[in-house]
């Protein structure tokens, strides 16, 4: 029973000076869950619960750092100093090389880095910087993120499925509408029915590019259907 009463009262007492502590990891939570709601609804590889993660481990490898120092007379950065190698570990591993010259990945590798930093903000007291840092963060998310869609300012790859009567009457009519983009078909995968060719295919452009792709195999009239299936591994 005494021994049960110390580790009550150790804890009581670790709770009642903890208040600040929990408040700041609960505000890592929250803020990086802003920015990972925002990549969740994009689809992206790094989401809501990567980026919760990464903000609370960052804040809370912060106040551990400070905390640990102050009990054992200690270096108070040396833990939150390897934070940054950390989450470049992590980052690296979200960057893909995916074909040809295209590589994908670095905005999400980029969002992590800087999630850490709100974290990290958090855990050492400066509220105010990280909540204006995750504000910051959201509108380049958002706005930045259109402007590229909207002024084709990126290429990507996107995947289109086509269906036609014959393999080579099908490849022939793609080519001939990619050719007013000065594009080819890239990760060609063809699947023969009884009445009719799939043929799956990926293009190399920007939006506008990609807009004049779609409605030249729409209206073209040797293709039976054409449906654009989404961007291959957006950022």
């Amino acid at each position: 029973m005494n021994i049960l009463s110390q580790i009550h009262n150790l804890f009581f007492a670790e709770l009642h000076n903890a208040g600040t502590s929990l408040l700041r990891l609960v505000l890592a939570a929250v803020l990086g869950g802003l920015i990972g709601l925002e990549r969740e609804i994009k689809h992206r590889p790094a989401g809501l619960r990567t980026n919760i993660f990464i903000c609370l481990g960052a804040a809370m490898f912060t106040l551990l750092s400070d905390q640990l120092a102050q009990m054992h007379i200690g270096d108070h950065t040396r833990i939150a100093a390897q934070i940054i190698p950390g989450i470049g570990f992590i980052g690296a591993g979200s960057i893909l090389h995916s074909r040809g010259d295209l590589i994908t990945g670095i905005t999400s590798a980029a969002t992590i880095f800087v999630v850490a930093s709100v974290g990290m903000a958090v855990g050492g007291g400066l509220y105010l910087t990280a909540i204006f840092a995750t504000a910051l963060i959201l509108l380049c998310l958002f706005l930045l993120g259109n402007a590229e869609l909207r002024y084709s300012l990126k290429i990507n790859f996107y995947t289109y499925e086509v269906t036609g009567k014959g393999e080579e009457e099908v490849s022939r009519e793609v080519n001939r509408v990619l050719e007013k983009v000065h594009a080819t078909m890239q990760a060609v995968k063809i699947a023969p029915t009884k009445d009719y060719v799939r043929v799956q295919f990926d293009v190399e452009g920007t939006r506008r590019e990609q807009d004049i792709v779609l409605h030249g195999l729409r209206e073209s009239s040797i293709l039976a259907s054409a449906i654009p299936l989404g961007a291959v591994q957006p950022e």
